[in-house]
């Protein structure tokens, strides 16, 4: 749907897939799932700004995991959203848009 919309997306399935993709092309936003196989999201989301260049890199989380300490643990990890799936692309697209924004977290 991004795609379609006019976005540049890159899709990976898995953290290590997601790194090398990051690594590659340098994204300003990154929507990750917080219940990945191998690495779970708050470890991909440190690992992501460790890579050059991506300190500053702006997150969004896309989980199922919805209770208060989920929200507090994404704020904790740097994410600027935080997301419950299913997610509708008005809702995505506002996060994305106020990603450049003040950090707050949409619902």
């Amino acid at each position: 749907m991004l795609t379609r919309k006019g976005y540049y997306t890159r899709v990976a399935l898995d953290a290590p897939a997601a790194l090398e993709a990051a690594m590659e092309i340098r994204p300003d936003i990154a929507i990750l799932d917080i219940g990945l196989p191998v690495m779970d999201g708050y470890d991909l989301a440190t690992a992501l700004r460790r890579l050059p260049g991506l300190a500053d890199l702006r997150l969004i989380a896309v989980t199922g995991y919805g209770q208060e300490i989920d929200r507090q643990r994404t704020t904790r990890a740097g994410f600027r959203h935080h997301l419950i799936k299913p997610v509708d692309i008005s809702t995505l697209e506002r996060a994305l848009n106020s990603a450049y924004g003040d950090g707050g977290h949409a619902s």
